[in-house]
C-alpha cells in the first residue's frame, strides 16, 4: 500500500474522478510527508503541473528529500526530471509524456527501473494531461510501445478514482498478464480486503481517499 500526496494550490487534497475536490487538508504538506516517512514508498503528485495550471515543484521537492518518493506531474522534459532526481525523487512516474522517445531520453539519466509509466484509462481508453484529454490508445497497445522503456506501470481508472467503489480483479488480472514489469494500481481501493487481495496476484495499490478518510491506515 503506497499512500499519495497529491498537491494542489499547496494544500494536500484528494480529488473525486480528477475534478472534484473531496478532501483539502489544513495541515502543512510537509508535515503530512514527515508523518508518511516510515512507508517504504510515497507517492507525490503535482496536480497544478499535471493540469498545466502552475506548479508546486518547489513544495513537492521538499517533501521528495523527507520520504521514498515516487514523484510525478508534469514531468514533460528530462530537464526536470534530472532536477527530480537530484532533489532526491527514488522514482519518476511519467503520464501525459509516456511515449518511446521520451522515456528512452530518460533511461540515459536514469536506471530504467526508476522510471514508472502512468497509464491512466476511462471507459477503457487512455487519456492525457492531468485526465483531461481523451486519445484512441487502448491500455495493451501502450504497454507494448512502453515495457521496455520503466520498470513499472501505474495503471489508473478514472471512472473508480475517489469513489472507494471497490477493485475490479478480473481487469487488474488482465492489465497483470499484459507485462512482466512491476504494476501498481489507483483507483477503487476501499478496503484491506481489496489491498490484501492485490498483494495475493503481486499488484502494488496507491490509496488516497481511503487512507485519508482513515478508511484504510490513516494520519496520525
Amino acid at each position: 500500500m503506497i499512500p499519495s500526496i497529491d498537491l494542489l494550490d499547496g494544500k494536500v487534497v484528494v480529488l473525486q474522478q480528477g475534478k472534484k475536490k473531496i478532501i483539502e487538508s489544513k495541515e502543512d504538506p510537509v508535515a503530512i510527508a514527515e508523518k508518511l516517512s516510515a512507508f517504504k514508498e510515497v507517492q507525490v503528485i503535482d496536480l497544478n503541473a499535471a493540469l498545466g495550471k502552475g506548479n508546486n515543484f518547489a513544495l513537492t521537492m521538499q517533501i521528495c528529500r523527507r520520504v521514498n518518493a515516487r514523484f510525478g506531474g508534469g514531468i514533460r522534459t528530462k530537464e526536470k526530471a534530472a532536477e527530480a532526481i537530484r532533489n532526491g525523487a527514488k522514482k519518476l512516474i511519467v503520464g501525459t509524456c509516456a511515449e518511446k522517445k521520451f522515456l528512452s531520453e530518460l533511461c540515459r539519466i536514469t536506471n530504467k527501473e526508476r522510471i514508472i509509466a502512468a497509464l491512466d484509462s476511462k471507459n477503457g481508453k487512455i487519456v492525457v494531461n492531468g485526465w483531461q484529454n481523451k486519445t484512441n490508445w487502448t491500455m495493451k497497445e501502450k504497454v507494448t510501445e512502453l515495457e521496455g522503456y520503466c520498470g513499472e506501470f501505474l495503471f489508473s481508472f478514472v471512472e473508480k478514482d475517489g469513489t472507494m467503489g471497490g477493485i475490479d480483479l478480473k481487469r487488474i488480472k488482465r492489465l497483470k498478464n499484459l507485462t512482466n514489469n512491476k504494476i501498481t494500481i489507483v483507483g477503487g481501493i476501499s478496503s484491506k480486503e481489496d489491498t490484501e487481495k492485490l498483494e495475493n496476484i503481486g499488484v502494488d495499490c496507491v490509496v488516497g481517499m481511503a487512507f485519508y478518510t482513515g478508511k484504510i491506515g490513516g494520519l496520525k
